[in-house]
């Protein structure tokens, strides 16, 4: 059963990692309601540097949000299938979900909307379900 749940709770980062990525490139889910400050993001740069607008770090911290979610899928599916052992013998390998997921949580709550925040509390109770059942 754990193993299940370590694969269903990751595969759901994948989902909405991807599903980010996409949106993040081929559609305009992440442009502004109000176009003039779409403009103004573009035009400007952050206090930081120079070498980029704010609206380019925009697109590039979604698209690296993004990969860090796939990134958790990428390797604990695998890793779940293949090679299960690893996570239960690892108190690393069996807490970096439950990490992760409690993170990503916390980000979902204070920033996000609600969608996320329910795919990511689905896959937080699945790492959470795993860990215990590893562990005990």
């Amino acid at each position: 059963m754990e193993q299940v749940l370590i694969i269903i709770g990751a595969s759901i980062f994948g989902v909405l990692g991807s599903v980010h990525l996409i949106y993040t490139f081929f559609t305009n889910k992440f442009d502004a309601y109000d176009s003039a400050v779409t403009v103004a993001m573009k035009a400007t740069s952050p206090v930081l540097t120079r070498e980029t607008t704010v609206w380019r770090a925009w697109v590039g911290f979604n698209a690296s949000h993004s990969l860090g979610a796939m990134l958790v899928a990428a390797i604990y599916v695998p890793l779940a299938i293949s090679h299960f052992d690893v996570i239960q013998h690892s108190g690393w390998f069996s807490t970096l979900p439950v990490v992760i997921g409690l993170t990503y949580l916390a980000l979902a709550k204070k920033y996000w909307f609600k969608i996320p925040f329910f795919g990511i509390l689905m896959s937080t109770v699945c790492f959470v379900g795993a860990f215990v059942l590893i562990n005990t």
